[in-house]
């Protein structure tokens, strides 16, 4: 995985008003693939609300996997869902520790 300040995910986001949050869930979404996990493809995010929601729990089955489950898929769910670019900087602190 990519080391990233979990400050400039956060920071990039506000930023850019979203666009920088959702460059960073592509991008990590392929990491999280080339570690083992299978989260689908981002297309999926066009069919209302239903498609960024199972995509949302599809990534965070993959975050369970990536990590050897030191991050379950139901925290890694409410940190991106509840919180959105907040979860996203603690996510990348997670992933920072893998690298």
């Amino acid at each position: 995985m990519t080391k990233r300040s979990p400050l400039g995910v956060f920071f990039f986001s506000l930023i850019t008003i979203g666009i920088y949050s959702w460059y960073w869930l592509v991008k990590t979404k392929g990491e999280l693939n080339g570690r083992g996990a299978s989260v689908p493809t981002a297309w999926i995010w066009l069919i209302p609300f239903v498609g960024y929601l199972y995509w949302l729990v599809k990534y965070s089955e993959g975050v369970a996997t990536a990590t050897g489950g030191k991050k379950s898929t139901g925290a890694a769910f409410l940190w991106l869902f509840l919180l959105s670019v907040i979860g996203q900087a603690v996510l990348q602190s997670s992933y920072n520790e893998l690298t």
